[in-house]
Formats: structure tokens, C-alpha cells, sequence
């Protein structure tokens, strides 16, 4: 194909994966829940958190874009169970933390204190990347976008594809720039605006790790019937 094609393919699969991941992802919302979970560290670690977070979240984003559909094939997993156990997830940690005890000062010192390198590396991926960044949605999301890319020709597909990481790598970024600035989008709420406005994000996230849950169950119910 010509370059133009190409270059119109590209654009157009960037746009389209684009258009389909990122409001599934919403990193907006999941701002919350990102200073919620970092009370008490200081402002290098969470820099160096965000920045974890988005690259988790292209990794696990691009993957399932290229391979997620055969992965899946492999082990024998559908769709509706990775919801199912993603939803069980998501709620559990969201009622946790709707739940959870206001964080004292003293124990934001003992948390900055304890935290490590690779508690760092391990936050960034459980809980913050996956499941209540980029959960069941924002991954079945990406599997449907892989496999709508495909094409008959070599070149049409890479241009497609090549489109499509491209889009998983600009949503990466802009988590990182939302988790980065968390604290400064939110602190116009004040001290006991933040803390209504956490318990609201917490009790939405729950509401929201049902309906995935709700989601598979109902899908898999179909399937039996």
C-alpha cells in the first residue's frame, strides 16, 4: 500500500483504539483512589508511583491488544470469567476502602517510612494499575480492539496496529499526569472535602466492581441457557 493508506490507517486505528480504552480507563476517576491509597508519602515517591502506574497500564493494555485474545484461547478463559473475578476485585477493594479508618498522622510517618523499593514496584501494579486502573473493562476493551485491527494485508495491519500501541502508550501518559497531579486537582476540597469525596469515589468503585461482576454472571448465565 501507499504510504498515505498507511498513514491514514494509522491514524484512524489510533483515534479509534484511543476513543475505545480511554473512557473505559478514565484515569480521572481513579484519581481518588490513587490519594487515597498514598496518604503520607512524599511527593518523589508518588511521582515515581504515577509513573509505575502508566507504565503498568500500557504493558498490560498493549498485551492484551496483541496477544489477549490468544492468551485467553490457550488457558481456556473466557471473557465473562476474567469480568467475574476482576468485578470480585475491584468491589472487594473498594469496600475496604470505603470502610477503612481515617489515616493518622502518625501513621502517614510510619507508611513513608516502611515503604520500599519494591513495595513501591508492587503497589504500582496491585492495586493501583490492575484492577482499579486499567480493570476487566479497560482489557476486555483492549482484547476487542486487537482483534478488530486485523487485516488481510501485512502492511494495513502493522500501519493498525502500529496505530493502536500508539494509543495504548498516549492513555499510559495521561494516567501518569493524572496520578502525578492528584493532589494539587484535588486539594480546592480541603481536608473534610476530600475525605466525603474518597468515601463518594469508594462507594462508586464498589457500585461499579458489582455491575462487572454483575456483567459476567449475566454472561454466563446466557451461555448455559
Amino acid at each position: 500500500m501507499e504510504l498515505p493508506a498507511l498513514a491514514l490507517a494509522f491514524g484512524k486505528s489510533f483515534l479509534f483504539a484511543l476513543a475505545a480504552v480511554l473512557p473505559i480507563v478514565n484515569p480521572p476517576a481513579s484519581a481518588p483512589v490513587f490519594v487515597n491509597l498514598t496518604q503520607g508519602l512524599d511527593r518523589s515517591t508518588r511521582k515515581m508511583l504515577a509513573r509505575r502506574v502508566g507504565i503498568n497500564v500500557v504493558l498490560m493494555l498493549t498485551g492484551a491488544m496483541l496477544i489477549g485474545t490468544y492468551v485467553l484461547d490457550f488457558f481456556g478463559v473466557s471473557l465473562p470469567i476474567v469480568r467475574v473475578a476482576g468485578g470480585l476485585i475491584v468491589a472487594f477493594t473498594a469496600w475496604n476502602m470505603l470502610y477503612a479508618p481515617q489515616i493518622t498522622n502518625d501513621h502517614k510517618a510510619e507508611m513513608a517510612q516502611s515503604l520500599t523499593q519494591e513495595n513501591v514496584r508492587i503497589k504500582a501494579f496491585y492495586p493501583m494499575a490492575f484492577p482499579l486502573t486499567c480493570g476487566p473493562g479497560g482489557i476486555s476493551a483492549a482484547i476487542t480492539v486487537g482483534a478488530a485491527l486485523h487485516s488481510n494485508h501485512w502492511s494495513t495491519s502493522l500501519a493498525n496496529f502500529g496505530g493502536g500501541v500508539s494509543a495504548m502508550l498516549a492513555t499510559g501518559v495521561i494516567v501518569m499526569l493524572t496520578f502525578r497531579y492528584a493532589g494539587q486537582l484535588l486539594r480546592p476540597l480541603g481536608e473534610v472535602g476530600l475525605i466525603v469525596f474518597l468515601r463518594l469515589t469508594a462507594f462508586i468503585l464498589l457500585c461499579i466492581g458489582v455491575q462487572i461482576l454483575w456483567t459476567g454472571i449475566t454472561e454466563l448465565v446466557r451461555e448455559i441457557i
